[in-house]
């Protein structure tokens, strides 16, 4: 069983294509492994494998947990940041720029 963050995307043309998974570690997190959207539905479609979003807060200048993830009809994931269901995680952070 695995946990990990989610803080971000890359997208092409408005659609996701990667994340940003951060494995959680008895001493913290990792830095962010870019995982293609195939790759990341396999990781989180494992039993016991789990991630929440991670957010940034501007007033602590830290990460903050957000919502859990899960994956839908083995082919995207998604969360419900405010109550509001989501397709994908298009709120995140846009890591193209990276």
């Amino acid at each position: 069983m695995a946990k990990f963050r989610i803080s971000g995307v890359w997208k092409v043309n408005s659609v996701i294509t990667h994340y940003a998974f951060h494995s959680t570690t008895t001493n913290g997190f990792t830095r962010a492994k870019k995982m293609t959207k195939d790759e990341a539905v396999k990781l989180l479609s494992i039993a016991g494998n789990e991630a929440v979003t991670w957010m940034w807060n501007y007033s602590t200048s830290f990460w903050k947990d957000g919502e859990k993830v899960e994956v839908v009809d083995g082919s995207y994931l998604r969360s419900k940041p405010d109550g509001t269901v989501r397709d994908n995680l298009a709120h995140l952070i846009d890591y193209d720029w990276l």
